[in-house]
């Protein structure tokens, strides 16, 4: 590549990969369905939950992406409803999102839904190119 060409390049905030911020954006605002939740009964307890049916598709490749989701959380006033929680994480394979983004956008939507005392969101992504990626994120940071 000439020196010209990285210039253009760097002008346009893409990496040497061709990565731009567009990638990067990708699918964080992208309407999902809401996550409903259910009064508690209880305190003092921790609920985990696991979700092996992932999928979304990569903003820069279109290629499918595959993995495990694993949410925890302690419960204040509100539980998660499973069936919503469901149809909310399936609305994700057809968004374009980083597996990052993703992980990061499932937690924010969760504390937003049921407001827990504490709440974590794992994804183990299936290994592309040799690389396997397991993100984590939590909730209070």
């Amino acid at each position: 590549m000439t020196a010209k060409g990285n210039k253009k390049r760097k002008l346009a905030g893409a990496t040497r990969l061709g990565y731009n911020e567009r990638h990067a954006k990708s699918g964080i605002s992208t309407p999902l369905p809401d996550i409903e939740t259910f009064p508690n009964q209880y305190k003092g307890y921790e609920i985990t939950i696991v979700i092996p049916e992932y999928t979304a598709i990569c903003p820069k490749t279109n290629l499918p992406d595959f993995g495990t989701i694993t949410l925890q959380y302690k419960p204040d006033q509100h539980c998660l409803e499973l069936k919503a929680l469901k149809m909310y994480i399936h609305a994700y394979r057809n968004v374009g999102i980083f597996y990052e983004n993703a992980v990061n956008r499932i937690l924010q939507d969760i504390v937003r839904a049921c407001r827990p005392i504490k709440a974590s969101v794992t994804g183990e992504f299936a290994a592309r190119g040799g690389l396997r990626s397991v993100i984590e994120a939590k909730y209070p940071a």
